[in-house]
């Protein structure tokens, strides 16, 4: 029998559509609006059931912190996560690299220093195949590449289901005035293609945003949008929208503060074989200022 690779919480939650998951990943910076000469912010990154508050696993990242130990605090035997692929890109489209990282038992930290004036973008890129089946009565679970599949997933099963996966989460972060070159979609996946500059939202006023599948409008995509904090709150605080035939939406921020938004879409278009299906989600982190 080939071997089932037996991928942890934290490796479904950041690869498979969020809202399909207990947990929730995302990245927290200190500030996205900034001025001064050279400035510099903190990222926070976790895996949690309440927004913005530590209490389940760290995000682990590549070049963020000792990936090599197991996490702290685990049980005996815990083996260390899948890291993710962080990308920092400078308003000029070059690439950073993240400093003073370290990966704590609950979040992973890292800094980034804003040498140049304009918009910065930090993402986290995801695809692969998931599949399912039952053997012997049990249900198996497997993820990986499309390389790995036929190594991996036994040819003959029972009930074989394999859905083809990519995932995007981002964060905006702007020194001085706002610039664009970042906003620039790569044509893979589920992406904001933002009409309103992320680093340009105030309480009370519409934002305007296109999302985009594989560099098209895509249409009927669900969003969430929840302001952060909701642990202290009875009420999540949930608003959600749809994208119209041309992509496109608006949100109208209720209050100032740090918010999580989340777009999901179940397609057959564009998948690839042994996939028969496909899912592509998205999620920012976005601060909204006082007007």
């Amino acid at each position: 029998m080939k071997p089932v690779i037996k991928w942890t919480a934290l490796a479904l939650a950041v690869c498979l559509p969020l809202s399909a998951q207990a947990h929730r990943a995302w990245m927290l910076p200190s500030a996205t609006v900034l001025s001064g000469e050279e400035p510099w912010i903190t990222v926070d990154a976790a895996v949690s059931n309440d927004l913005f508050y530590f209490e389940h696993f760290p995000l682990r990242i590549a070049g963020v912190g000792a990936l090599d130990q197991a996490p702290a605090g685990g049980p005996p035997g815990m083996r260390p996560r899948p890291a993710a692929q962080l990308s920092i890109q400078a308003p000029d489209g070059s690439r950073l690299e993240p400093l003073n990282g370290s990966i704590g038992r609950y979040r992973s930290t890292f800094d980034v220093q804003l040498s140049q004036k304009g918009t910065y973008k930090l993402a986290i890129a995801n695809s692969g195949l998931f599949a399912s089946w039952k053997e012997n009565g049990q249900v198996r679970r497997w993820m990986g590449t499309p390389e790995s599949f036929a190594k991996d997933v036994p040819a003959k099963t029972e009930e074989l289901k394999v859905t083809q996966n990519s995932s995007r989460m981002e964060v905006f972060v702007t020194s001085g005035a706002p610039s664009e070159t970042v906003l620039e979609p790569t044509g893979q996946g589920l992406e904001l293609a933002p009409v309103t500059h992320p680093n340009d939202l105030f309480a009370g006023e519409a934002a305007d945003f296109v999302f985009l599948l594989d560099g098209k409008p895509a249409a009927d995509v669900e969003i969430s949008v929840i302001p952060g904090g909701n642990r202290y709150r009875d009420e999540l605080g949930e608003i959600k929208a749809k994208t119209d035939k041309d992509g496109k939406l608006s949100i109208t921020w209720p209050q100032a503060g740090m918010y999580w938004l989340e777009a999901e879409l179940t397609t057959d278009k564009g998948v690839s074989k042994p996939a028969t299906a496909r899912r592509a989600s998205y999620s920012a982190t976005l601060e909204v200022l006082a007007p």
